[in-house]
């Protein structure tokens, strides 16, 4: 079983940077696929990024791509996004989520943990 805690959320103006951090607490952290979903007020919760076990392969859904990166320390038990070029439609709650399975998902029911979100505004 792992814990997740999330942090790094905040507000910044459009075109701004940010990077959310997520600790995990737990045994073998690096067995876990890492990913990182989004929850805007009255949407679903939407899939932004995945990383391997390792950390050698990432997957960002299309709004995302060349925006966001995804990364992990495995000696540290941490994954993390940075935002770069953050627009007002990327405001949401971001989840951190970990996965057993070795198959990166980019459906939320397929994660097993999940840490309890942190808040991103980005203002225009």
């Amino acid at each position: 079983q792992v814990q997740l805690v999330e942090s790094g959320g905040g507000l910044v103006q459009a075109g701004g940077s940010l990077r959310l951090s997520c600790a995990a607490s737990g045994r073998s952290f690096g067995t876990y696929r890492m990913g990182w979903f989004r929850q805007a007020p009255g949407k679903q919760r939407d899939f932004v990024a995945h990383i391997t076990r390792s950390g050698g392969f990432a997957y960002y859904a299309d709004s995302v791509k060349g925006r966001f990166a995804i990364s992990r320390n495995n000696a540290k038990n941490a994954v993390y996004l940075q935002m770069n070029s953050l627009k007002p439609e990327d405001t949401a709650v971001y989840y951190c989520a970990a996965r057993t399975d070795a198959e990166g998902s980019v459906y939320d029911h397929a994660y097993d943990y999940w840490g309890q979100g942190t808040q991103v505004t980005v203002s225009s």
